[in-house]
């Protein structure tokens, strides 16, 4: 407790380092940035690393040729950085390439083809009977019904385009990759998902330049002005922007050279996009989405915990004992997350009428989803990677975090019925949380680096 507590007074004092005014109650909540830091760096941050290195987290499945549905494509990235190496069929364990994505105990993986031959024909028996415009329409019904609860647009695993990638060795930073291409991206995500009146003509993208004398104050006191609902919305997609752009800032490509690359943080790429300065002030707000959207990840892991703690699901990849000491270290996390004091209230939000909150909820799910989306044209594939792989995972948080009631009524010994999870969420979630954990870790190394630059 003692160290703690010294650690506590040291990030205080660095906090003023960077120039941004990052202390104190975030708004939309009532948390404060020292004690997520405090939390995080020595709680969570050394389980969530090792959790994410283990077999069942670190391949992740992923179509990485869909086109972009919004503009002709541009083409990918040719930079060497930007590239992607798929892994080989050899390497992936065997219970996860058995592409029984929603089962969970060995025995569901090792069903015999004779089982699975006697159901298929059972349901071609009954399926006998209705005409094919009948059929068609069962499947789009059951399409339909498997979307409401999705806030992402998913990759269909069966696609002989969707290619198993180890996360490990393709990690996120900074490939080079940047200019029109990636400008269109993220100024697709703020102008045309975030709820924009035409009346605000300063862009939402933080990093474009604003136009004219604008300042930044009057988009952000018509930010305010916004429903609960509709400002988490943005401060989401802002921390996500925030969070990738300090992994690019911490792993950024310093020198290329005599067959050797060097990467490490570079602190004049995080100043411009983080110091108060330099950013006319905006570097602080930008910050601080990042811890907010740190504490809804973090509640929608605090509200899971019940999904994960029956004893009918394990991690399976094959490998007993490797299976089980990754259930003991993800409930690890799961009790860590528990002892967090202050953790957001997501009962607020859709709390209105009836009608009105259901329709806001849907319009907040369909401009979520249609983000997803847009990561199908970033034109460097790495970039693309992590891209989906954290839109999707804050989308299975926000699923989470709506399906409270259908997780506490979960059976404890079966894992078919009620809410569930495909193994690609499971990675993505986790994974997602991890990249946020690690921005709030590399900040406090920035903290430092700037005092020794001083």
């Amino acid at each position: 407790m003692l160290r703690e507590i010294g650690v506590f007074v040291c990030f205080l004092a660095l906090g003023g380092l960077l120039n941004t005014e990052l202390t104190g109650v975030l708004d939309d909540c009532f948390c404060d940035v020292e004690s997520i830091d405090v939390f995080n760096n020595f709680k969570i941050y050394p389980r969530i690393k090792k959790l994410t290195e283990r077999d069942y987290f670190r391949y992740y499945r992923v179509n990485l040729k869909r086109p972009c549905p919004f503009w002709p494509d541009d083409g990918h990235c040719s930079i060497k950085d930007c590239h992607v190496e798929p892994c080989p069929e050899s390497k992936i364990p065997v219970g996860i390439k058995s592409g029984n994505y929603n089962k969970y105990t060995k025995a569901a993986n090792t069903m015999s083809d004779m089982t699975e031959c006697e159901q298929a024909k059972e349901l071609g028996a009954i399926n006998s009977t209705l005409s094919n415009q009948s059929k068609e329409a069962f499947a789009d019904w059951a399409r339909h019904d498997d979307a409401q609860d999705h806030f992402c647009e998913l990759d269909d695993e069966t696609s002989p385009d969707a290619e198993y990638v180890d996360l490990l060795l393709n990690p996120e930073r900074f490939t080079g990759y940047k200019g029109p291409s990636a400008w269109r991206v993220w100024n697709s995500i703020y102008e045309e998902n975030c709820f924009k009146p035409r009346s605000v003509y300063r862009p939402l993208n933080p990093l474009a330049p604003s136009r004219g004398d604008d300042d930044g104050e009057g988009f952000y006191k018509w930010l305010e002005g916004l429903c609960l609902e509709k400002r988490v919305f943005y401060r989401l997609i802002s921390g996500l922007h925030s969070s990738i752009n300090i992994h690019l800032c911490a792993k950024y490509l310093l020198d290329e050279g005599w067959g050797q690359t060097v990467w490490g943080p570079n602190v004049k790429e995080f100043r411009r996009r983080f110091d108060m300065a330099e950013t006319k002030g905006e570097g602080t707000r930008r910050l601080k989405n990042l811890y907010f959207l740190y504490l809804i990840e973090l509640r929608a892991l605090y509200k899971v915990a019940p999904y994960f703690e029956r004893s009918i699901v394990n991690l399976y990849t094959g490998n007993s004992q490797e299976d089980g000491a990754t259930k003991d270290l993800l409930l690890q996390v799961f009790n860590e997350i528990k002892t967090f004091p202050m953790h957001f209230d997501e009962k607020s939000m859709f709390a209105g009428h009836k009608i009105e909150a259901k329709t806001l909820k849907e319009e907040f799910r369909l401009h979520f989803k249609n983000i997803s989306r847009i990561m199908d044209c970033v034109g460097c594939s790495k970039c693309r990677l992590w891209g989906k792989l954290q839109t999707q995972g804050l989308g299975t948080a926000l699923k989470i975090l709506f399906s409270e009631k259908e997780i506490k009524n979960l059976p404890e010994h079966s894992p078919s019925k009620g809410f569930q999870l495909t193994r690609q969420e499971i990675v993505a979630l986790m994974n997602a949380f991890s990249r946020l954990s690690t921005s709030i870790y590399q900040l406090h190394n920035f903290r430092l680096l700037l005092k020794e630059n001083r």
